[in-house]
Formats: structure tokens, sequence, C-alpha cells
């Protein structure tokens, strides 16, 4: 059986699992987040593999990278991803790879964006069941009312993360 590699990372804003398979990215998830075993168990079945604690080059470029971030001096990833879900979900996670750094949007709006403006639920929906949060920029997606909406990684961390994009690179 084939096997997805993962390695917990600890960052300023909680512990992300990060899982790669075939040299690609596949996790970069919350460790503690609701759902995680539902995730976990999307990507196994998704990729017939099983996780293994190991690492490697994708994941190591991957903790460099977050690491920059973090500190300030990155603003675009170029990792290699592999989505796994649905054509729905992965329609979303590709409109949301499109929302720019330091923006925010709505779920509204990247409903419109994909071309299905009553599908807000199901875009909220496919949001929370991103797989590679950050890179993925999930938290960048508010409510209309432009307050902030669930998280994975918890409104904290999803403040967070929004205030060192807006405060720090703007």
């Amino acid at each position: 059986m084939a096997h997805i590699n993962i390695q917990c990372f600890d960052t300023p804003y909680g512990e992300l699992m990060l899982g790669s398979h075939n040299q690609q990215l596949c996790l970069c998830d919350w460790r503690y987040r609701n759902k995680r075993d539902a995730i976990d168990a999307r990507l196994k079945k998704g990729l017939n593999a099983e996780f293994v604690e190991t690492d490697d080059d994708v994941l190591q470029k991957t903790r460099w990278q977050l690491d920059e971030y973090f500190k300030h001096t990155r603003k675009v990833f170029d990792i290699p991803l592999l989505m796994v879900g649905s054509t729905f979900q992965k329609k979303v996670w590709n409109s949301l790879l499109k929302v720019p750094f330091g923006e925010t949007s709505s779920y509204q709006q990247l409903a419109e964006t994909i071309g299905n403006r009553h599908a807000v639920r199901a875009v909220a929906s496919a949001n929370g069941a991103n797989a590679i949060s950050i890179i993925i920029p999930c938290h960048r997606i508010i409510g209309s009312n432009g307050k902030l909406t669930g998280y994975a990684g918890g409104l904290k961390a999803k403040a967070d993360l929004l205030r060192l994009e807006f405060d720090l690179f703007n």
C-alpha cells in the first residue's frame, strides 16, 4: 500500500499536521481541529494510502516556507499541491488560491467566483474541508457582514493570521 508521509509542525499559531504523497503536499492542517478524523480518512481513502511518520523534501520545504511566512518574509507559497476531494471541493480550493495575500473574501463572493451564487453553504462546507490550511488560504474567507466565521484552527488563529497579513505586509 502507498503511504502519506506525515510530520507534526509547531507554529506560533498552533500545531499543524503536514503530509505529502508522491512529492506533493496533501496535508497542512490543524492537528487538533474538529473533523480531524474525517479529513484524515478522506486523504487515506482518496490516495489509497496510510500515514507513515517520516520526513521528506516536500515536508521540509513546507516547514521552511511556513517559517518564512510566520517571520513576515513570504507572501506566496510555491509547494506542489495535491488536493484530495470532490470536483466541487477542488473548484472551491482553487478559487481560494486566487484570494490575494492581505485581502479577504466572503463565502458569497467565493460562490459567485465559481459561477454558482446560490452555493454559499456548499462553498462554506468545502472551505471547512480544506486539508491544506494557510497555503490554500481558507483563513481569508469571512462572513458577508465582515465578521470572522468558523476556522479549523480556531477563530483566534484566524484573526492572528489575518492580522499578520494585514498589519505586517500592507
